[in-house]
């Protein structure tokens, strides 16, 4: 049974106390169901976009389930409705909990009236983000407890349970995931929706309204409120010790737990809640317990340094790597270097390499017609987070810089300042405009740069899988919603160069580029065509090489479409092309380049 489904079933008794497989997000979803959260906020982004896309499938009589424009907003929703005196949850990927950082800080001070959960979701061996920090570490940065979920059971059972710790220590709460707990799918025993009443809103200003005054009164409630959690911990369920072997003993945490139990079924484990605040008594007896100190963890030595602080010598990433996803593979070679257990068989490769398949745009994307354009213009491109970040590899290769979400305006009018002798031209899709584009826009205008910025507009929120945003005219539940009108925003703010064009017309794209980059001032150019695949599959008529015409120039290969293959004919020595008819979605592209005009729809 899916997870909707399971939202969906009448029978209380079916709901109660059956079990599903789910993935680590479906079971955290399930976890803030059943605790009774009234409202919930997120901005898609992997691996932590399914929360909210699940929350979304239970009754909107239960809770408010939506997409917010960017991470600060939608934690600034949570702490809202905590105000209110109800249950909340804000979720988003680790990079997301920097733009939401600003408000954490300062509610971290404040603290949760109505229970309010952060979850953050890591994305260890970077599979899909810009960089791979460790929330870890920000969790004792603003001094708020952490939970770290092992599978899927604990991400329902921690998600519970932060809510009752946020409440009862009045504290937002932590639960970070990792892309291997968001997307791993194991069994879970659900239980009932239980929905404590409303707190309702205490009018209390001196704790709620964070100006200095106030917050110096605040700050040692924070450090206290840390002391009272690690008792909290040294006593509370989710420590657990399991005694074994006392030769060594591992402190652990979260998925590398699994890790643990596989390798070394056998050996004295001390498995914490999570990294913050830490039961320093239970990890002195427990060290005491056993000869050698073992941590083991994921990313930064948060753990080790924790403990090595306590004065308790232990060894840690002198055996793991601090980089990338720990593995089963990797915890037997660490602990058969430290002498722990028997060296792994080595497995012989036979010299088989896996061969190299580089990341293409999908067959038909409309952002690739816009950077073919605009290599065309020698322009210094900087760039944003999207699909459209693979135009910075080859054949494409026209995006210079990539910072993170909403830079790339802000990146282009440091370039335009600092002097160049090529245009400056900035890319942003149209999710990532409103989640954090619009700001330096303005800014742009406001301090006359001479940019031009292409609004990469697809209509929908393609990267993470097809989510909404206030551009498309539909909230998460898919219901009708106002939309934003990107270009009337754009002459609002000032800008009175403004065009949309399609970007499968590629000439008129080469020719609007040209003009735009030509203006003095700041210009938009908005290419606008719905993505390809989301929120449904396009295809038209596909097209097909006359092998006959063909004189193997290859301008169409520089598209980077993966329908485009080689034909195995020759012409002067040079390999000709074809194209699958089973992938290629007619968009014309490839035709519109070919000079020979060999590229025509099938049956032409």
């Amino acid at each position: 049974m899916s997870i909707d489904m399971l939202a969906a079933a009448d029978d209380a008794e079916e709901k109660a106390a059956a079990t599903f497989p789910l993935t680590g997000n479906e079971a955290i979803a399930r976890g803030a169901w059943e605790a009774g959260i009234k409202v919930a906020a997120a901005y898609p982004g992997t691996p932590s976009t399914e929360i909210l896309e699940n929350l979304a499938t239970y009754d909107p009589a239960d809770l408010t389930a939506q997409w917010s424009i960017n991470e600060k907003v939608a934690l600034d929703t949570a702490i809202g409705a905590s105000f209110a005196g109800v249950r909340s949850l804000a979720a988003m990927k680790h990079v997301g909990l920097n733009v939401a950082a600003d408000s954490l800080m300062s509610f971290s001070y404040i603290g949760a009236h109505g229970g309010l959960v952060l979850v953050v979701c890591d994305d260890p061996g970077i599979h899909s983000s810009q960089n791979e920090q460790d929330t870890r570490l920000f969790c004792r940065f603003a001094g708020v407890p952490v939970l770290e979920p092992a599978d899927a059971q604990e991400a329902l059972d921690f998600t519970r349970a932060a809510f009752e710790i946020s409440e009862t220590f009045q504290t937002p709460v932590i639960v970070r995931g990792t892309t291997r707990l968001s997307h791993t799918r194991s069994v879970v025993t659900v239980g009932e929706r239980s929905v404590p009443p409303s707190r309702g809103f205490v009018n209390d200003a001196s704790r709620t309204v964070t100006i200095p005054a106030n917050a110096r009164r605040l700050h040692p409630k924070v450090i206290s409120r840390e002391a009272a959690l690690a008792d909290y911990l040294e006593t509370s369920a989710l420590t657990v010790r399991e005694d074994g072997d006392t030769r060594f003993g591992i402190v652990t945490s979260g998925i590398a737990y699994l890790y643990v139990k596989e390798v070394v079924p056998e050996a004295s484990v001390l498995k914490l809640a999570g990294a913050y605040p830490l039961p320093e008594q239970t990890i002195r007896d427990f060290a005491a317990s056993v000869g050698r100190l073992i941590v083991v963890e994921e990313l930064e030595p948060a753990l080790e340094d924790a403990i090595r602080a306590m004065g308790l010598p232990c060894e840690g990433k002198s055996l793991f790597p601090r980089i990338g996803e720990l593995s089963v593979e990797l915890l037997r070679t660490g602990l058969a270097d430290a002498g722990l257990i028997a060296a792994p068989e080595r497995v012989a490769s036979h010299g088989i390499a896996p061969m190299a398949r580089p990341p293409v745009l999908c067959s038909g994307c409309p952002h690739t017609a816009s950077f073919l354009a605009l290599r065309s213009i020698g322009a210094h491109v900087a760039g944003d987070i999207g699909c459209y970040t693979l135009a910075a590899i080859e054949p494409l290769r026209s995006m210079d810089t990539c910072v993170c979400m909403g830079a790339s305006i802000g990146n282009a009018i440091g370039l335009a300042k600092a002097g160049t002798d090529k245009p400056v031209v900035a890319t942003i899709g149209d999710s990532t405009f409103l989640h954090s584009g619009i700001p330096p826009l303005i800014d742009a205008v406001y301090n006359k740069a001479n940019i031009t910025v292409v609004v990469l507009d697809n209509h929908i929120t393609a990267m993470t899988g097809g989510q909404d945003h206030p551009g498309t005219g539909r909230n998460l539940r898919g219901e009708p919603a106002p939309k934003v009108d990107t270009e009337a925003l754009c002459r609002a703010i000032g800008i009175d160069w403004v065009r949309t064009v399609d970007p499968y017309e590629i000439g008129r794209v080469i020719q609007t580029l040209r003009e735009a980059v030509a203006h003095r001032g700041v210009s938009v150019v908005i290419a606008s065509r719905p993505c390809v695949l989301d929120p449904v599959k396009i295809k038209g008529a596909p097209m097909a090489v006359r092998e006959d015409g063909c004189v193997a120039c290859q301008s169409c290969m520089n598209l980077g479409c993966p329908s485009l293959g080689w034909s195995g004919a020759l012409f002067e020595g040079r390999n000709k092309v074809r194209i699958d008819e089973t992938t290629c979605i007619g968009c014309t592209l490839c035709a519109q380049v070919c000079p020979s005009d060999c590229i025509q729809p099938v049956g032409v």
